[in-house]
């Protein structure tokens, strides 16, 4: 068992969980991630490791409820227990060594690009972050994100920052020049946007893929991305690729493979009784 020992709301649907793991917080690296799996017959969860305090013994964990299983995990308190957290999992993040850095957030996604962002800092590359949300309510660590260098705000309403796309933002930063890399996390369709901006470029693009996952180990393939043509497992060989060779096409297909089972557990979680078999 693995105790919640912090648990903070960051948005309506977000919550921000330090969980004490000794052992995956002395050898988390940035990018790395964990498979959570909260209690007997839940669903099992792949989460990046947004910080880890090795003097603590903890990580840390940002969640977005965006169906049952991830609303059950949001649901959790201080003082609660989660079943099972392997890691940490995946390929660190590669890194910079010197220059301009550029890390691209979209929602969610700012969990990913901060321990990014400060393992870059740390090693002194000039790092300017772009954060996005619909509105000024759902932009992520932003504050955090701001004591490691410069932040560009990007809201779909205006509310704050700048109205428009973080690839907007980006490919304004680009033309200005000096960017040596950029590292891109958030909806598929962000990433490809991203990548499509550096591409004409030639400015190397990491991206995080948010794929299936569910043993985390590349044994079920459930996580099967194309990049440069050849099959890749995101669990193993990522979670982070070259945006320029991923396939987004047949990523955004694979992610919609158990939608109507989500549907149908997100009903069933709210008293809704749902034919599984009349769906399509």
């Amino acid at each position: 068992m693995y105790p919640v020992v912090g648990c903070d709301r960051l948005a309506p649907l977000v919550v921000r969980l330090v969980v004490e793991a000794p052992r995956i917080a002395a050898k988390r690296q940035p990018g790395q991630f964990v498979i959570v799996h909260l209690h007997e017959g839940a669903e099992r969860i792949p989460l990046t490791i947004a910080e880890a305090d090795p003097s603590a013994g903890t990580i840390t964990l940002v969640v977005q409820s965006v169906g049952k299983s991830t609303a059950d995990l949001c649901a959790v308190s201080a003082g609660d227990v989660i079943r099972d957290v392997a890691g940490p999992l995946g390929r660190p993040t590669d890194l910079l060594e010197r220059g301009h850095a550029v890390c691209v957030a979209g929602g969610v996604g700012s969990a990913v690009v901060a321990p990014i962002a400060a393992a870059l800092s740390a090693r002194g590359v000039r790092v300017t972050s772009v954060v996005g949300a619909r509105t000024q309510a759902q932009l992520l660590l932003v504050d955090q994100l701001t004591s490691i260098g410069d932040v560009v705000v990007c809201t779909d309403d205006a509310s704050a920052g700048r109205a428009g796309l973080v690839s907007d933002a980006l490919g304004d930063i680009c033309r200005d020049g000096g960017v040596d890399a950029v590292y891109a996390v958030g909806p598929v369709a962000m990433m490809q946007a991203c990548a499509e901006v550096t591409r004409p470029l030639r400015i190397p693009t990491t991206v995080s893929l948010n794929s299936i996952m569910v043993d985390g180990t590349g044994m079920c393939g459930g996580c099967r991305v194309s990049v440069g043509g050849r099959t890749a497992y995101a669990c193993v060989d990522g979670p982070e690729f070259d945006g320029h060779q991923v396939d987004f096409a047949l990523l955004a297909d694979r992610l919609t493979t158990y939608h109507d089972f989500e549907r149908t557990a997100a009903d069933r979680g709210r008293g809704v009784c749902t034919d599984l078999g009349a769906t399509s």
